[in-house]
């Protein structure tokens, strides 16, 4: 059952974390901040959160007014969640703690690693070359389609189709990860078939390497 803890603090900082405190909770921020989900891609980005836990954690979310179920008007009864307008404002505190735990242990093996997760490293610390050619990249990622846009130096990454590409790259999150720390290892994962390439090779490497 979803949780009615509170820290019984007025502090600012107690209240916030009486609604996005509980464990998980964040992640579920998280995971919503690129596109919204349904609770079966939710269970699959956060494999080490029970069915039950979550669906605790996505109702204290949603009555708090951090989140928001919307039915999907192409399929019958299908619904995603999506954060509201006010849980949007907490993108800059998710991507200031990500920031602040890159510098944290790493926990024991196994570890997972969502999609998410590796497409806000890409969006926010990856500065490719800003006087190389702009580059699209189909990005096929654990079996959804992004599309990143590469600019004057600047990463854009939207969900769905590109509507032409440069490259197509078909990888995994934590082969991803693998590539953006050391972009050198792209060939090892290429000849392995853990990242398969349509498209020019130095391309890819503009995209990876940060200036």
């Amino acid at each position: 059952m979803p949780t009615s803890r509170s820290y019984r603090d007025s502090c600012g900082l107690a209240r916030a974390l009486d609604v996005v405190g509980e464990r998980w909770a964040l992640l579920v921020v998280r995971e919503l901040l690129l596109v919204p989900q349904r609770f079966s891609e939710l269970r699959h980005a956060l494999p080490n959160a029970s069915s039950n836990l979550l669906a605790d954690r996505l109702r204290e979310l949603e009555h708090h007014g951090v989140i928001r179920r919307r039915k999907l008007a192409s399929t019958a009864g299908r619904q995603v969640y999506e954060l509201t307008e006010w849980g949007r404002k907490l993108e800059p505190i998710v991507l200031a703690l990500s920031d602040w735990g890159i510098d944290a242990p790493h926990p024991p093996e196994p570890t997972s690693l969502s999609a998410t997760s590796v497409l806000i490293f890409l969006r926010g610390h990856i500065r490719p070359d800003p006087s190389a050619p702009p580059i699209v990249c189909r990005l096929d990622l654990d079996g959804s389609i992004w599309t990143v846009s590469v600019d004057s130096g600047e990463v854009q990454v939207q969900s769905g189709e590109p509507a032409r590409a440069d490259i197509s790259l078909r990888t995994d999150p934590k082969t991803l990860s693998s590539l953006l720390a050391d972009p050198a290892s792209a060939d090892a994962a290429l000849t392995k078939g853990t990242a398969t390439l349509i498209g020019n090779r130095q391309t890819l490497n503009h995209l990876l390497v940060s200036t």
